[in-house]
Formats: C-alpha cells, structure tokens, sequence
C-alpha cells in the first residue's frame, strides 16, 4: 500500500494547465477527494457522507416544496394539503423532506458523540469541532423554523412557547422577542419571517460544511486511536494513510446505501410514525394542545429547559444572588443553551493528555452514563411536566452538566490510561494485518 500516490494535483494537457492558472477548481477537487486519510477509519467516521447528503436533500426538496407552499396564516395550512393531495408526487416529496430532517439529526447525534468519545475537538482542531457546533445550531434553528411553515396546532403553539422563552432575557428579551415574532403574538408576520430565514440558513449552513470540511482538511482527519500521521518522511506518511477515493469514498457510499434502504422503508411505510397527530389540525389559538411536545431531536435540551423550576435549590440561589433577576424561567433558558455551549467548550474542558477514549478506561463508562443519560432526556422530554419525571429530569440534566465541567477536567488528572499504538499502522495492522502462521500441533 505504500505506493500509493499522494501527491498534489498536476495538470498535464494543454487545456488543464491553462484552466488551472485561471481556475484552480479542478485540483482542489483532485487534492479534496485524493487527501491522504487514516487508514484505520473505522464505520463510525461514514456520518459526514449521511450528513452531506441530508443537507443536499434538504436544500432539494425545500426548494420543490417553496414552489407550491404559501406564507399566509389563511392559507398555509390548505397550501401543505395542497401538496400532499394534488402535486404530482407531492406527498413523497413532503414526506422525505419531513423525515429527512429526522435523519438529519439522527446522523449529527452520532457524528458529535461520536468526536466526543474519539477526542476529535482536541488540538489541534478545535476551531473545526467550533464550526460544526456552529452548524448544529444553525440545523436547530432552521428546523424549527421549518416545523411551525405547516401551521398546524403544534406548530403555531411550539412557535408561541419557543420564542416565549426569549421574552425571559432580562431587559433585552422582549424587543427580541416581538422582534422574532413581528408584533405581540404568533401571527402571520411570525409565518413570513420563519418561512425566510428556513429558506435561507440552509445555504449559510452549506457555506459553513465547506468551512469545516477546509478546516479537517487542513488539520488531518482524526481516527480512531488518536494517534497522528507521521510526518517524518513521505514513506512514513503513506504507511499510515490512504487516499480518499477510492477507499474510503466506496467505503462511505456504501455505509450511505444502508443507511438509505431505512430512510426509505420509512418514509414508504410508517412517514408520519416521528411526526405528531395534532399537526394535522389547523392551527387554531384559541385551543391549546393540552400536551406541547417539539419535535424528538429537541427533546433532550427541552426536558433541560423544564428541569430547573422555582422549587429547585439552584434556581432560587441564583434568584437570591441576581435580586430576582434570574428567575426559573430564565434559569431554564440559560441551561438549555448552556448544556449547548458545554459541547461546544469540550476541547478546554478535557485535560486528558490521551485524545481517543478508546485507551481511557474509567472515561468509557462515564462517556456510556452520558449517552444514557442523553437518551433518557429525550424520553424526558415527551413527558408530562409532572412527577416522578420533573425528578427525574433534573437529575438527567445534573448528570449532563457535571460530566462537562466536573467529571472530563477530573479525568485527565486522576485517570491512568491504556498503552496505546506508537502509529497508525501499528493498530491498522493488529485489526487488519496478516496473521502469523499457528504453529501445526504435536
């Protein structure tokens, strides 16, 4: 394997060299799908295909759906049965760009717990793990925004409680708040600014996936020991990595075709099994849902949100020290986007020395209780605001915020971790390699 290529984009017809002085496009394309990459990737690095194609699919069927639906409380609703009834292929179409935001989230989840077990926010590339909380943000916002264009009943009072939450923020919170709404209440100005910005921020968020693409590429791919590429010599580089195309692009495509024969069974056989059954109501604000549940992949930052009420020790300590400033209401907000932000600061939160969790021993199990705990927000979630679950809930939302800011800096002082490969062929090798011959027995 060490004689494959890595070498840079070099024209050599006429017609190449004269586009490459003008126009460099077809080497990045060369030097993007040829950059040598850890060959000891394993199946968990197959999400940033999933997710590139989520984002084109997304773009693609928007822009179908634009033509046909109309931003108008009157009519929106009637404009998505429109759709749904007399567009040719209307309904799959609809269909596969509801639920393709579902696998959307599905493939983020993994890609981000995914870099928080494998260490890959550590040095040096914490300005990517920076950019792709950036775009989860931005997916949050646009998915939103997407799920109240319906103007069914959970989106007109999803829409009316979400953006109640900003009229917590002392001082500013209600200019920001009738700022995102267009007047006092979710009404049709509501519709049109939310119609504009999920038409719009896919394309920041395509311009950001280019960022953080060009940043990886810049650093060099993580991989599943955390180990770097040698960069001694060119040889010592090439054992240890291998070009993107062909193998790990087949590799990937072939991850994306598994992961599609679901997301088709899916959207063919059960479209509306994540969706919810009183969006298929005409918003109606005079009748309030008697259960506001968002949708799933909001679910866990939701039960954060409503963990910490007046009665929680925290919250009233909090109000005490601001003079009242802070109430439960705002202490809610501020953590659910600080259960955000404390991803987001996992880079100088981690002081392990040993970037892949896969040699950290006590790390593994406090990394699994997150996951749980994670799951377990969710289901929180979709639970009524009542007891056990309100218990339940903050101690969900205690475990998430400790594991970041008490349980990953204690880690790196007290843990002793496993002996790890001196390179990456070294453990491609011991998973991969030939094996000895067994001795013939006596």
């Amino acid at each position: 394997m060490s004689g494959i290529p890595h070498d840079h984009y070099e024209p050599k017809t006429g017609a190449e060299k004269w586009l490459h002085s003008r126009l460099p496009v077809v080497g990045l394309i060369y030097d993007t799908i040829m950059i040598p990459t850890p060959k000891n990737l394993n199946w968990w690095w197959i999400w940033g295909i999933v997710l590139a194609f989520c984002l084109v699919l997304q773009i693609v069927t928007g822009i179908i759906l634009v033509m046909h639906y109309t931003p108008h409380v009157d009519l929106a609703f009637a404009s998505v049965e429109h759709i749904m009834r007399n567009v040719n292929g209307g309904h799959m179409i609809r269909y596969v760009h509801m639920n393709g935001a579902s696998l959307f989230f599905v493939a983020v989840y993994i890609h981000i717990f995914r870099g928080l077990f494998y260490g890959s926010y550590k040095a040096p590339r914490e300005i990517t793990w920076i950019i792709g909380m950036l775009i989860y943000i931005l997916m949050m916002g646009t998915a939103f925004m997407g799920y109240v264009l319906p103007w069914g009943q959970m989106s007109f009072w999803g829409a009316t409680v979400i953006t109640g939450l900003f009229g917590a923020i002392p001082l500013v919170g209600e200019p920001i708040q009738t700022l995102l709404l267009g007047g006092p209440a979710v009404d049709n100005a509501t519709l049109n600014r939310f119609f504009s910005l999920h038409y719009l921020l896919p394309f920041v968020i395509a311009g950001l996936v280019i960022v953080h693409i060009w940043a990886f590429h810049t650093t060099g791919n993580n991989n599943p020991t955390g180990v770097d590429v040698r960069k001694g010599s060119k040889e010592e580089a090439e054992k240890d990595t291998l070009p993107f195309w062909p193998y790990f692009v087949i590799k990937d495509f072939l991850g994306l075709a598994v992961v599609l024969v679901v997301f088709w069974a899916i959207v063919g056989f059960m479209p509306n099994y994540l969706g919810h059954p009183d969006n298929y109501i005409p918003a109606n604000p005079l009748v309030t849902p008697a259960h506001i549940v968002p949708e799933w992949y909001f679910l866990p930052f939701y039960a954060i949100l409503r963990a910490f009420t007046g009665e929680v020790w925290v919250v009233q300590f909090a109000s005490f020290v601001t003079g009242g400033i802070v109430d439960a209401k705002f202490f809610g907000v501020l953590a659910m986007f600080g259960a955000i932000i404390a991803m987001a600061l996992a880079p100088w939160l981690d002081t392990s020395s040993v970037r892949s969790g896969k040699y950290r021993p006590q790390f593994k199990w406090w990394f699994l209780l997150l996951v749980i705990d994670f799951f377990a927000l969710m289901w929180l979630g979709a639970m009524p605001a009542e007891e056990p679950f309100a218990t339940f809930s903050l101690i969900a939302s205690t475990y998430w915020f400790a594991y970041f800011f008490v349980i990953l800096p204690l880690l790196g002082v007290i843990e002793k971790p496993d002996a790890m490969p001196a390179t990456i062929e070294e453990d491609f090798n011991a998973h991969y390699g030939k094996k000895s011959e067994a001795t013939p027995a006596e």
